[in-house]
């Protein structure tokens, strides 16, 4: 994607160079890799330290083994965590943040500040809107 013009023109751009299809979009294509429901409570965990997979499952305890596998993986394959299998019996296995994974996690964690700060606001702008649009 070019660096110049605003970012509308840009994604513009890209869309009707790749037909139209919006499913081609590279930003989108990028960010629904973290956009999942897992993806930025794991990254938050592996930016403090590695942890193997058991830390994990009881730092998000209303994860699934399955979902926390899933997720993991997809996590590994778009770049930003690392796995390590160690040779003992049974194999421990460690997840880490990768450079490119501590470099998404610095935008994500500008946005989870802003979460945090505005939850209330938000909270409260839910709740002003279905009280107005309630039939």
């Amino acid at each position: 994607m070019s660096t110049t013009g605003t970012l509308t023109e840009r994604l513009t751009h890209e869309r009707l160079k790749n037909d139209g299809n919006i499913h081609n979009c590279p930003v989108r294509d990028v960010l629904d890799a973290v956009n999942g429901r897992w993806s930025t409570l794991l990254l938050v965990a592996l930016a403090e330290r590695p942890y193997r997979f058991g830390e994990l499952r009881r730092l998000v305890p209303d994860i699934s083994q399955r979902m926390l596998t899933q997720t993991l993986q997809e996590l590994q394959r778009e770049g930003y965590v690392h796995r390590e299998v160690f040779p003992t019996r049974p194999p421990a296995v460690e997840y880490s943040m990768t450079d490119l994974g501590r470099s998404i996690f610095e935008p994500i964690s500008q946005l989870i500040e802003w979460a945090d700060k505005n939850h209330a606001a938000v909270r409260d702008a839910r709740r002003s809107f279905d009280d107005e649009h309630a039939a």
